[in-house]
């Protein structure tokens, strides 16, 4: 996406909108900043009274009177110690506005996150995603500090040009010069910086997205030998974000001196003048010390609105990224309704329609009712639907028309919360935290250890756990890689059972387990689960034949629906595929 020109309108916009956010603590550090502009102006001010009434007077007649250089030391170290103290009041209080505002937006995004479905992380890569959450809301909230500054710097230069022009008009209206040329350069800086900035948050995302691929797939990777490939696709992507930033450097670097040296000429403009007028006319050298003081201690100040407007095109951009987030459309509306009991529930879906893509249905005008209690198995080839019908039964996603409903309420209409805690679902790739098995059965729920066990014994993966170095205390590693497929899709599943739900959808959830060991899950789970119903995707004949009904999908509708027995009876397609099962498991096994 090409980003549109960046102007200072929508950079101050950016910056009101944190000001309206964090009023009180803006203002404590404006005032900071207002503080050490009066205290600079008097300390210039201070400086030249010094100088006409104590260094030039030493210089005529050689000597010093102590009472003065004491007035003149207390007047300059107290102004010092206000200057000092307007800085801390400044930086403190900028600073505490600036990580609240990230704080506040970073929670925003993630909440965004949580509320979209996964329709729409889908079509999001995860690098952008950890991206707009983090360098993006960095970016937009960078200037937010100098802000503070710059402001406290046009209250500095208000009273500095009153000041200059009051000592002396002309040196004044040469020192008055240097503040315009700044501004204007920093204009210019903040034209070519734009782009630059854009193009390199982009980018950072996409460096992102290539690193989190890579460690994620890093199995993919290794086995395959394609450490090199991987290594020269993301070498090409951190060339390109290094190549962006290269020249924003170099930009920088370019300007940087013209800001620096600006000030400096004003200075020694005002000494050359300064100096013949002393000659010529008469002028007080301290007029010319004060008014050059000034724009000396101004300079560095001055750099605050070069730093403000240097980052607000990262600045802007940053923010349209965390906007386009935000703002982001499809989050799934969630109702009052709840789920009072303990049975198991009955599920219904009714003239059910999905599609990934419009007009491309996955899933078209489906049926199905699940009695409370039953287990009915979900069998279809690949493509058939399958995993979407798991998603929409458990709300991953909702239907693009038709309706999902538990115990004849709309999945729709549930309070949030509801459903995840009357049912669960184990998907087929199972996801384990870098946590202990405790930490990955109870998630942080308050769970003790003998239902952590019984859960354990219900998935046969007790004596697994119970052989590891610290039992329930192991840490398992990053997606549990310490354990083999099957114990890891046995633990989720332990982490589902744990919560006793009244609805149990497993999405192939078993396919890494032998057979026997799944025999023994099944059998496990229909004395156990009296009070709960289960819908299970199944390709294994055995698991198939311990559910109560099938649901037969093909092409995304339900082709039949019936007990196993009468399915292979009454329907050639059905029978075929089951054939097919069971010869790839004849020839998978010894």
């Amino acid at each position: 996406m090409t980003e549109r020109p960046v102007t200072l309108g929508e950079g101050a916009r950016v910056l009101a909108r944190g000001i309206r956010a964090e009023p009180g603590v803006f203002t404590l550090s404006v005032l900071g900043a207002v503080l050490f502009g009066l205290a600079t102006v008097a300390s210039a001010r201070a400086v030249g009274w010094v100088t006409d009434t104590l260094i030039a007077p030493a210089f005529r007649t050689g000597t010093v009177e102590a009472g003065a250089l004491a007035r003149a030391a207390g007047v300059l170290v107290g102004l010092g110690l206000l200057r000092a103290a307007a800085i801390v009041l400044r930086r403190l209080f900028a600073g505490v506005m600036q990580y609240r505002l990230q704080a506040r937006d970073r929670r925003a995004v993630t909440r965004q996150y949580l509320r979209l479905p996964l329709s729409w992380h889908h079509r999001h890569p995860t690098g952008e995603l950890l991206s707009n959450a983090g360098s993006d809301v960095d970016a937009t909230w960078a200037p937010i500090a100098p802000l503070p500054m710059a402001l406290g710097v046009v209250v500095t230069l208000v009273l500095a040009a009153a000041a200059m022009v009051l000592a002396d008009p002309l040196l004044g209206a040469v020192g008055l010069l240097v503040f315009p040329l700044v501004l204007v350069v920093n204009v210019a800086y903040q034209r070519r910086m734009a782009p630059l900035a854009a193009q390199a948050q982009a980018l950072r995302a996409e460096v992102a997205t290539i690193a989190h691929e890579s460690f994620d797939a890093a199995l993919v990777v290794k086995s395959l030998g394609r450490e090199a490939e991987e290594t020269a696709r993301f070498a090409a992507a951190a060339s390109r974000l290094q190549a962006v930033n290269t020249r924003a450097g170099r930009l920088r670097g370019t300007f940087d001196p013209m800001i620096e040296a600006l000030p400096t000429l004003g200075v020694l403009a005002v000494l050359l003048l300064g100096t013949w007028q002393v000659a010529t006319v008469g002028l007080d050298p301290g007029t010319v010390v004060e008014i050059a003081y000034l724009l000396t201690i101004v300079a560095f100040p001055v750099r605050a609105i070069g730093w403000l407007l240097g980052e607000m095109p990262r600045s802007v951009v940053g923010a349209r990224r965390v906007d386009r987030v935000r703002g982001a459309s499809g989050a799934m509306p969630a109702g009052a309704d709840d789920l009072p009991g303990t049975g198991p529930l009955a599920a219904r879906t009714d003239a059910l329609r999905f599609g990934y893509e419009p007009d491309v249905p996955v899933l078209s005008d489906l049926d199905l009712d699940v009695a409370p209690g039953r287990v009915l198995a979900v069998v279809g080839a690949t493509g058939a639907g399958k995993s979407t019908l798991v998603g929409l039964l458990v709300r991953l996603v909702d239907p693009d028309r038709g309706q999902v409903s538990v115990d004849g309420a709309d999945v729709r209409t549930l309070a949030p919360g509801v459903l995840p805690r009357v049912g669960a679902v184990v998907l087929q790739e199972a996801f384990l935290f870098d946590d202990s098995v405790r930490g990955n059965v109870t998630l942080g729920d308050p769970f003790g250890d003998g239902q952590v066990w019984q859960a354990l014994e219900l998935a046969q993966v007790d004596d697994v756990v119970r052989a590891l170095p610290a039992g329930l205390d192991t840490r398992i590693g990053e997606r549990g890689t310490s354990l083999s497929g099957g114990q890891r899709q046995r633990v989720a599943l332990a982490r589902a059972l744990v919560r006793r739900p009244r609805l149990l959808v497993l999405d192939d959830a078993t396919s890494a387990v032998d057979p026997e060991v799944e025999h023994r899950i099944l059998d496990a789970l229909r004395a156990a689960a009296a009070g709960t119903t289960v819908v299970v995707v199944a390709h294994r004949p055995a698991t198939i034949a311990l559910a109560d009904e099938v649901a037969f999908l093909d092409g995304g509708r339900l082709a039949d629906h019936g007990t196993h027995a009468a399915l292979l009876a009454r329907n050639a397609a059905y029978r075929d595929l089951v054939t097919a099962y069971e010869q790839e498991a004849a020839e998978v096994l010894p």
